[in-house]
């Protein structure tokens, strides 16, 4: 499958939970279309000489989202692929568009369209799943699956994570939610996709780049 961004343009974005509302300035930035995959994570943990734990080494899950990394072992990663995690700002604009919609796909919750506790997998899918989930700007899993490492700090000095898990239900799915999270603690639950703003240096696999105009919600 590989690595594929799509674009966000650049623009003015209402973000923020129901009464918490603020509108953002972005620059056009591009973002994975998916979670970054056991795959990938395996390709780089193998390049840099470090430990591939059998969840990133099992054929069966290699185009699941990569779990079990920190959030350093995740900005690493991103890193060797010419890229970055994305701010939580540019993580909430791919999912919520130019309309400030509450889940990516528009304002009504779907169990269909994700991998939730509603929709009863129970563990980890595809990335590419659920086709009918996707955001505004062309991006998948931004609801459940996994809980997606994000670069913001809160005030207590933790990170963030955005989009919830295959644990959490339609209302703990929502595209304005972040999560406090322990930086140095990984989890099952928690992966991450990438971001950059020009394309980065060449990364050491193929990235598929494409633009895609806002669509509606329902």
């Amino acid at each position: 499958m590989g690595v594929e961004l799509v674009a966000v343009p650049a623009g003015r974005y209402a973000l923020g939970e129901p009464g918490e509302e603020r509108t953002h300035d972005l620059p056009r930035v591009m973002i994975g279309r998916w979670p970054v995959t056991n795959a990938d994570v395996r390709r780089f943990l193998e390049a840099t000489g470090r430990d591939v734990a059998d969840v990133h080494r099992a054929d069966a899950l290699a185009d699941h989202p990569a779990t079990g990394l920190t959030r350093e072992e995740a900005e690493a990663c991103c890193a060797w692929l010419g890229a970055r995690l994305p701010t939580g700002a540019e993580w909430e604009a791919a999912a919520r568009g130019t309309d400030g919609r509450a889940y990516p796909w528009g304002e009504t919750f779907y169990a269909e369209h994700c991998n939730c506790a509603d929709s009863g997998w129970g563990w980890t899918v595809p990335v590419a799943a659920h086709p009918a989930g996707a955001g505004p700007f062309g991006t998948e899993q931004q609801a459940g699956n996994v809980w997606e490492w994000v670069s913001d700090d809160g005030p207590d000095g933790w990170g963030e994570v955005r989009g919830g898990s295959y644990l959490d239900t339609g209302w703990g799915l929502r595209a304005s939610r972040a999560q406090p999270a322990d930086p140095e603690r990984s989890t099952n639950t928690t992966g991450f996709r990438i971001a950059t703003l020009s394309g980065g240096r060449r990364p050491p696999v193929d990235i598929k780049t494409r633009d895609r105009m806002s669509r509606g919600g329902d």
